[in-house]
This record gives structure tokens, sequence and C-alpha cells, in this order.
């Protein structure tokens, strides 16, 4: 195991500014992420290097050797970056974001050769994404969960409607006649009898709609488990079977009739999508920008 430089970094600016919520600030992440790469470097040195206080991080012993030791050598790094990245023909920023894989096919994919600034896209779990952002491995994240990180900033821009297709082949008539005379529970008896697609990574599209519109939790398991919303509705185009997703992730689909839209409820099921972004950030410029493109991908969907 080696140490990192980001450790290092972390540890020289505590040392500097005396307290983890200053040493946040100037490194531009949060301070739970400060915490994690101090405990991460006093684990790896096997020595405590700073004694904590309520109002100063007092540096040990070793702390103070330590200092002595990285203080020149991290000096010249920060020059020789700072010397060659003047000189470097790309001075783009670079952009880290978390969001769902279908959201970045609908929204920024097409977008990608046009960006002023290089762009990392993360996918995964949106507790995970905001673990990330909280600790500065993220800059933006697309989520429709807000966290409680005090650090972190959520704007509601959009809402996504979670409704019931089917593929263009299914027979719906029976399922639809019932929704249509308010019969619910009865429709719901036929629909746990079909092939239901869902995906590997979130089955709470299905349990949260049943759970609104029919009031118990789904007892059946779908057939077939897929890896991602996409794979459902090239799977369901022109083709049999059902699924509970997003309305704005199969609105193509739709419109070009390979799927069906079946019920959207009688109170639709509607999560509001929000940014998250850590409240200080060098990177607002950026941002910005992200957040008008996706702003605008989703007001032409809403206007169609």
């Amino acid at each position: 195991m080696r140490w990192n430089l980001e450790w290092l970094r972390t540890f020289k600016a505590i040392y500097e500014t005396g307290t983890l919520s200053a040493a946040a600030h100037e490194l531009f992440i949060s301070q739970p992420g400060v915490s994690l790469h101090l405990n991460s470097l006093e684990a790896f040195t096997g020595h405590k290097l700073f004694d904590r206080s309520a109002r100063k991080m007092v540096p040990t012993e070793k702390g103070k050797i330590l200092y002595n030791f990285i203080l020149d050598p991290l000096k010249k790094m920060e020059d020789a970056e700072q010397h060659f990245h003047k000189r470097a023909q790309d001075q783009r920023a670079t952009i880290s974001v978390g969001m769902c894989f279908e959201t970045f096919q609908y929204t920024l994919e097409e977008h990608i050769a046009s960006l002023p600034f290089n762009l990392i896209i993360s996918f995964g779990e949106y507790p995970k994404m905001q673990h990330d952002l909280d600790n500065g491995l993220l800059d933006l994240i697309i989520t429709p969960q807000k966290g409680n990180q005090q650090n972190l900033d959520y704007q509601p821009f959009s809402k996504e409607r979670i409704v019931l297709i089917a593929g263009s082949q299914t027979d719906t008539s029976a399922v639809a006649a019932l929704l249509t005379a308010g019969k619910t529970m009865e429709a719901a008896d036929i629909l746990k009898q079909q092939l239901w697609y869902s995906t590997t990574a979130d089955m709470d599209h299905l349990k949260n709609f049943w759970l609104k519109h029919f009031g118990v939790h789904p007892d059946f398991s779908p057939n077939y488990i897929v890896p991602n919303i996409s794979s459902i509705i090239r799977c369901l185009s022109d083709g049999d079977g059902y699924s509970v997703v997003p309305d704005f992730l199969c609105s193509e689909a739709l419109a070009s009739g390979k799927i069906k839209m079946i019920w959207e409820g009688r109170t639709p099921l509607e999560n509001t999508l929000y940014f998250g972004t850590r409240k200080k950030t060098m990177y607002q410029k950026e941002i910005t920008q992200l957040e008008k493109l996706l702003v605008n991908k989703w007001e032409r969907e809403e206007a169609r």
C-alpha cells in the first residue's frame, strides 16, 4: 500500500490553516472529505498527527516531523504543476458528474463533443453519488433523492412521472378496460400474470408504483432482469410484456409506436429531480453550463 498525494496535500492544508473547515475551504472539498484524508494518512503512518481540540488542530511531534519532511517536496511539485500547466495546450477544466446511465444517454450524450471542458461521467446508486459529491470526487449529480449533508446544495429542476408501459404487441385490452372502470385490484391480478421487465439496479420504480396505485407491495418477481431502462425499452419495442419506467425515458419509443402507454394512475407518481452540488466549488461556470443543457432538454420534451 502506498500513500496518496492528496492525503499529504490535505495534511499540509490542515497544518497551515489550523482547522478542518479552513482546510476544506482552501482545497474546495468537504470537511468530511478532509477528515477522511487525514484518517487515511494516520492509519497509513500508524501515528496520530494532530491533537484535536474544539478550536484548533494542534500538530503532534510526529505531525511536525512529517510536515518538515514533505514541505519542500510538495512545494516543488506544486511549482512544477503550475509551471507546466501554464504551458500546456490543454488547459480545460475537468468536471465529474454522477447520474443514472439512462439520464446520460437522454440528456448529455449528444452534447459531449461540443463541451469546452473535460467530462467524466460516473454511474451508480444515488447514496453513493451523494457521498462522492460530498467528498469532492464528483462536482455535480442528477438525483431524485436529497441527502442531508450540510456541505451540499440541492436545486429542483424537473420532474419524472413513473408510468406503466407495454410492448406494442401486448394484448392490453382487458387490463385497460378494468383500469378505465376503476377496478384497479382486478387489473392488478391480471397484470401479475403477465411478462415483466425490470433492471438489475433499481426495483424502486415498480415497488413505489404498485404501492401508490394498488396499495400493496408487488408480490411477484419480474421475468426478465436487464442492465438498464434503455434495455427494457429495446426489449419491449414491437414485443410483448410490461414494465414501469420514468416517462421521459420512453417518450421516443411511445411516439414511434414501438411501446404503448397503459396507465399513469389516478394521481400520477412523480419524482422531483435535483441538481446536487457542493456549496463551494471552483467549477461553477462549467456546472452552470451543464445545468442549462439539462434544463433545455427537459423543457423541449415537456413542450412536445
